[in-house]
């Protein structure tokens, strides 16, 4: 069926140039559109909803930790489906049913006062729950599906040009999350926070949605194409294999040391970054540092970002994927450092900036060509969506066990402990996440 629909409303082959660098840029533009449920999206807003709806800090956050739980259990069964129906079809839905679930936020209070007059749950748990539907709603479609499905779709269009293809993702994607929360605020400061998401929801559930059926294409091979185009035949460094021999079930994948050496750095990495970044404020301040302080370290770090994200996404196609991921982790323990000296010891500003720098650059370099390059592609969605599964379970947690920490003990030590000590044993961890399809000994293949 995909093949079918690959040539309408045109043929991708009659392009004069290579297509995938039409999918490169609407790859891209989808990962964009995800911003509405990504956190520096939505915490935006959380003031808003403190001052207009019947909930606290404390329920907010819980609802948000209940609706990402959620999400992450069902991105394993969105990516299944993404194996089966393909990009274009994927993407549609995520971008029109991430719309909806932003409407259906705006009216959250209105919900409130309709069930009130029948209902025997306080307003105070309606909100609550609803609240945590809709969360669970943008966190799916947004931060998870879709995504997934814009990367894994750029990924299948490239295969030597895999990390360029990367590099170049990330680092747009990465200049446009560092902006959006600015953006984001101007639009409310102009709209307020409801006509900010209706805004948002026709961009995305409509504008994005018709883009998608246009310009998104699932892979080359069902146009008539291949991956990377016609590359000129010259002397190439040698580099690991971009594929697998064969490609991995879901099954397959799980019992591999690298699957779990990856997926749980990517995971602690998520916690431990959106449980600061959702915090940043009261982190710093708590440390006897200003709000300006705790803001300013977002700049900075997202042009170390960049720089990593390039460098990164382009030696991994000549390098073993553990090397990214050993620095990965290297990244982490110099930030959680700096988070248990914040406050105490002078570096450990810069630490928390250049440690996060290293650790966003290289995010989307390891969640982008690892599953291709280890597993193959033919089970890319259900392998991605397990893992990113994870993932998404600990951007969740986080923003809960930093509030934890600061109740039950009066600061963030706590939690920086905690993840320091983990980065330790995953920095251990990650010498030995080799790729399962290659024998040890193997450093570099040439095609």
């Amino acid at each position: 069926m995909m093949k079918r629909h690959c040539n309408k409303p045109f043929p991708p082959s009659k392009i004069p140039f290579f297509y995938g660098w039409v999918i490169l840029v609407a790859g891209t533009i989808g990962i964009l559109m995800s911003i509405p449920g990504q956190t520096m999206g939505v915490s935006v807003f959380t003031e808003n909803l403190l001052s207009d709806l019947e909930i606290n800090r404390n329920s907010l956050s819980l609802a948000y930790l209940v609706g990402t739980l959620s999400s992450g259990l069902m991105i394993t069964r969105a990516g299944k489906l993404y194996d089966k129906h393909g990009a274009r079809v994927m993407t549609f839905v995520a971008g029109v049913m991430l719309g909806l679930m932003l409407v259906y936020l705006t009216r959250v209070d209105r919900l409130v006062d309709v069930m009130a007059k029948w209902s025997w749950i306080t307003p105070v748990l309606e909100t609550f729950i609803l609240l945590s539907i809709g969360f669970w709603g943008i966190r799916f479609f947004g931060q998870g599906l879709l995504t997934m499905v814009s990367r894994n779709m750029v990924m299948k269009w490239f295969n030597r040009r895999r990390g360029l293809a990367n590099a170049v993702l990330g680092i747009f994607s990465a200049l446009g999350f560092s902006v959006a929360p600015k953006i984001l605020s101007q639009i409310i400061d102009r709209l307020e926070w409801r006509g900010a998401w209706i805004f948002l929801a026709v961009l995305v559930g409509v504008i994005f949605a018709i883009f998608v059926l246009v310009f998104y294409r699932d892979n080359p091979g069902d146009c008539g194409l291949t991956a990377d185009g016609k590359m000129k035949e010259k002397k190439r460094r040698p580099r690991p294999p971009s594929l697998p021999d064969h490609d991995f079930t879901l099954k397959e994948a799980r019992i591999t040391m690298a699957f779990w050496a990856f997926t749980l750095a990517l995971s602690l990495s998520a916690l431990y970054i959106s449980g600061l970044t959702f915090h940043v404020v009261s982190v710093f301040e708590s440390s006897g540092m200003t709000r300006e302080m705790g803001l300013g370290i977002f700049i900075p770090t997202s042009v170390i970002a960049v720089g990593v994200q390039f460098a990164g996404s382009y030696v991994s196609d000549f390098i073993r994927l553990k090397y990214p991921l050993i620095l990965f982790m290297v990244g982490l323990l110099i930030s959680t450092l700096g988070l248990t000296m914040l406050g105490e010891v002078p570096l450990a500003y810069g630490m928390i900036i250049t440690g996060n720098g290293i650790v966003w650059g290289l995010y989307t370099v390891l969640i982008g060509v690892t599953w291709p390059r280890f597993y193959g592609l033919k089970n890319l969605g259900a392998i991605s969506g397990f893992s990113l599964s994870w993932t998404v379970i600990g951007s969740a947690l986080g923003p809960y066990m930093f509030s934890l920490s600061v109740e039950f003990t009066g600061s963030y030590d706590l939690v920086g402990w905690i993840c320091l000590g983990i980065s330790v044993l995953l920095l251990l961890l990650a010498f030995r996440a080799n790729n399962p399809g290659l024998p040890p000994d193997l450093h570099l293949e040439t095609h």
